[in-house]
């Protein structure tokens, strides 16, 4: 191969391995997150979800859900009281509550209760997901104020803590 054939694929894949490693930095965590953070460190914390990533069954691809935030609707959210055994938020539609039990990767939530408003078919697909995730995920980890949820079959919740 000569060298004009080599140079630019040589900054063709360095241009795609610097696209693939910023792209992963947005969802995972960095190397000092805490991961399963114990109850008593999440205790009297707010949260509210920002980014909800999954990957397409179609091609594989790693995409971004469309989600509620502040300012264009009631965002997701999830608040740990501050003795941590319980928790409450929204799922964007209906607000819910539930009794913490702490496990080994983190907490886990039981006993959830929730409002039932009449939600959009988008939102109650979204709520259905979020409160599943909250009881059965397979990571969380804090990074510093960020909380990520990574679910057992590979979606990923990232949080912004809001006090």
């Amino acid at each position: 191969m000569s060298k004009t054939w080599s140079r630019p694929i040589y900054k063709a894949l360095l241009l795609v391995l610097t696209l693939a490693l910023g792209a992963c930095a947005q969802v995972m965590p960095t190397c000092s997150a805490v991961n399963s953070p114990p109850v008593r460190d999440l205790a009297g914390t707010q949260w509210e979800l920002i980014r909800w990533h999954y990957t397409s069954p179609n091609d594989g691809k790693t995409r971004q859900r469309g989600i509620p935030h502040s300012g264009n609707g009631t965002a997701i959210s999830l608040n740990i009281s501050a003795n941590g055994q319980t928790a409450s938020g929204s799922t964007g539609c209906n607000n819910f509550t539930g009794q913490i039990i702490s496990s080994d990767w983190g907490l886990v939530l039981d006993k959830v209760a929730s409002t039932r408003k009449a939600c959009s078919s988008n939102l109650a697909e979204l709520e259905t997901k979020f409160l599943s995730y909250l009881s059965n995920y397979r990571t969380m980890v804090r990074d510093g104020d960020r909380l990520i949820i990574m679910t057992r079959d590979g979606e990923v919740l990232s949080f912004s803590q809001k006090n």
